[in-house]
């Protein structure tokens, strides 16, 4: 005897879930330069990344204040609009985490560049450049660009609220079969 599926499973309900994404952004956090001493000597950081109600974070580094994660999280983009967040903690075990800056930046010059047709362009094509501002963290000019058949963007993101430190990460696009894409 059949059972009736219930409305909203199998495959109704992952399309749905599609319907307002546009892709997935995945975001590589390569390292820590110059982080904040909010132990004795040192920091255990680790990074927490935002983008609206997505929350993500990468493993602890012990005891290193240039650490190298080299983790990539992924976010799933329905509004490019909004900016993703960036926030370093120290991990304490016996007290709360201690802030060691933040960062936000925005990924519309980047997805921008994914509405242009790249198909034929060059390794290592510049298709944008982004410059440091008031308005972002960005510590010094980057550019996107296409390489390998993937449109990258490599950045380096001064901490805000702190009195030093730096992040450098690299975003790339992963486009979704089904999702509303570009």
């Amino acid at each position: 005897m059949d059972s009736p599926r219930s409305p909203g499973s199998g495959k109704s309900s992952a399309k749905s879930l599609m319907d307002g994404m546009l892709g997935l952004l995945r975001v590589r956090i390569k390292r820590g330069v110059n982080l904040a001493i909010r132990d004795v000597v040192t920091s255990d950081p680790y990074v927490v990344v935002k983008m609206g109600k997505q929350k993500l974070k990468t493993r602890v580094i012990k005891k290193d204040i240039n650490p190298e994660w080299n983790e990539d999280l992924t976010l799933s983009v329905a509004d490019p609009n909004i900016p993703i967040k960036l926030t370093v903690y120290d991990h304490d075990t016996f007290s709360m985490d201690d802030k060691m800056g933040d960062a936000e930046f925005d990924i519309k010059p980047f997805m921008e560049a994914l509405r242009i047709k790249l198909d034929g362009l060059p390794c290592g094509t510049v298709i944008t450049r982004v410059q440091p501002c008031r308005s972002n963290c960005l510590s010094e000019e980057t550019s996107v660009i296409w390489k390998d058949g993937k449109v990258i963007q490599d950045m380096i993101l001064r901490l805000r609220n702190v009195e030093s430190g730096e992040v450098e990460l690299q975003l790339q696009w992963i486009n979704l079969p089904g999702a509303k894409g570009f």
